[in-house]
């Protein structure tokens, strides 16, 4: 096989392994595969249309985000729903992103600031819930939630930080996926607000305890300590 030709056999691999991860993911995340379920190489290439090896490549990438567990001699699974789960990713939560957030109001220049501002207004003014989408925060919120949430770390300038904090959300959207709780009585909207005026503010103790406040409610409800909302 020439260089050439063995270059765009990988590009090939690169993108149909991209499309299982794809779809995979969205499979997870909207509810489609359950907790503890089994992801079979074997059937998922059958399905899929493709090779073991790309398929294997996508399930590497989904145990990399926190979407499948490597379980020794039994292949792949759904991450289970156990409350120790969630309690171990809302304690490292609680423990790297308060800090991230001071570095960021330490760090974070006027670009960071306006980033934040818009990143808010887009958050306040997306709707939470949509007809179609009744049970689960709407598609539009949700990122625009994890997007506020991103930029207010983004000034800490430390990409390992950040991946950190990739990893960990997707792994807590998971779990808000799968408890569709719902609590009148909090807030949300006013947390973001908090935490948008202090950051902008650079009251990093301020900034930092309301993020661990919003960080602990949200836990509430994944660790099953409470039935309330996330927000």
């Amino acid at each position: 096989m020439t260089q050439t030709a063995a270059s765009a056999a990988s590009t090939g691999k690169q993108m149909l392994s991209e499309q299982v991860y794809t779809h995979l993911r969205d499979a997870i995340m909207r509810g489609d595969r359950s907790p503890g379920e089994a992801l079979k190489p074997q059937d998922l290439a059958r399905q899929q249309g493709v090779s073991l090896a790309v398929v294997r490549e996508a399930l590497v990438r989904l145990v990399g985000d926190g979407l499948a567990d490597r379980l020794p001699n039994r292949g792949f699974a759904v991450p289970a729903f156990s409350d120790r789960r969630w309690q171990e990713i809302a304690e490292a939560r609680r423990t790297v992103e308060p800090v991230m957030l001071r570095m960021s109001i330490e760090r974070g220049d006027i670009d960071w600031e306006a980033r934040v501002r818009a990143a808010h207004h887009r958050l306040a003014r997306t709707p939470v819930y949509t007809p179609e989408e009744s049970k689960h925060y709407s598609g539009a919120w949700s990122e625009a939630h994890r997007a506020f949430h991103r930029i207010l770390l983004e000034g800490c300038g430390n990409p390992v930080l950040l991946e950190t904090f990739d990893r960990l959300w997707t792994a807590s959207e998971l779990a808000r996926r799968w408890s569709a709780h719902r609590n009148p009585g909090r807030d949300g909207a006013d947390e973001h607000r908090r935490l948008e005026e202090a950051a902008l503010a650079r009251d990093a103790d301020t900034a930092a305890e309301v993020l661990a406040r919003h960080l602990t409610l949200t836990a509430a409800v994944l660790t099953g300590s409470a039935r309330h909302e996330p927000g």
